[in-house]
């Protein structure tokens, strides 16, 4: 039985790789799309030689948001999965004293990854069949002071992929909301993570492939952020402002 190929954006990531390891075990054709895709070439060969599938990369910029409709086009084939990993988190009190570093938070991780999804979307609508998965935040679940940058730009991200599945629910098109929590990567290495919140890459890929294969809606990696942060947005205001999340 053929498998679809899976678009990976922003696969530079661990948790991107993970995710690409995962679907190429499975049978899925690849195809990586990042800045620098010289930089992917130890990856396209260790997927196709480990996995057997066929594996490309692709030159893509997600801030070039200009240059999306062409990255598209020169893909060998429209994608029957695309996963967005684009995202940026940045450093809260830079993005304080920083009006340029904070609008680069915000369109790295909300607009870039919409406008790319949106454009996925248009393409996956017209052919009738499609998943589009992209990977938000629980932080975007409630602004809270030591992200609040970052936060908002995930939960507009969150509430855009809520409503391109409303849009898309009868039109064959599926969309997936991933809420990973903490993620043990190189991007927030020298982080004291608690464990029991903690997810490896492997995890999110893990439960990504499932997530799809299931038609699942909106996945927390590890189900205990989805009380966790059910308890943090029900805080009542007065007493929210007097804590340090």
């Amino acid at each position: 039985m053929n498998k679809g190929s899976v678009l990976i954006l922003g696969a530079r990531s661990d948790m991107a790789r993970a995710v690409a390891h995962k679907f190429a075990a499975d049978g899925h054709p690849i195809q990586l799309a990042a800045r620098q895709t010289d930089s992917l070439a130890d990856d396209v060969s260790d997927l196709s030689l480990r996995h057997g599938v066929p594996v490309t990369a692709h030159e893509f910029d997600a801030l070039d948001t200009d240059g999306h409709a062409a990255f598209l086009d020169g893909l060998p084939e429209l994608p029957d999965i695309a996963i967005c990993a684009v995202g940026y988190m940045g450093d809260q009190a830079e993005n304080e004293r920083d009006a340029a570093a904070a609008a680069l938070v915000m369109r790295s991780n909300f607009e870039a990854p919409a406008l790319i999804l949106a454009a996925l979307a248009n393409r996956f609508e017209a052919r009738g069949w499609g998943t589009l998965v992209g990977i938000s935040s629980v932080a975007g679940d409630r602004g809270r002071a030591t992200n609040y940058v970052y936060g908002a730009a995930k939960a507009g991200f969150t509430a855009f992929l809520s409503g391109l599945r409303n849009r898309l629910a009868k039109k064959g098109v599926h969309v997936i909301t991933v809420l990973p929590g903490f993620v043990a990567t190189k991007m927030t290495a020298g982080m004291d993570l608690p464990g029991p919140l903690t997810a490896a890459p492997e995890e999110v890929a893990d439960a990504i492939e499932k997530a799809v294969r299931k038609g699942r809606n909106i996945l927390y990696v590890r189900p205990v952020w989805w009380l966790v942060m059910m308890i943090i947005r029900n805080i009542p205001e007065w007493l929210f402002k007097r804590l340090s999340l």
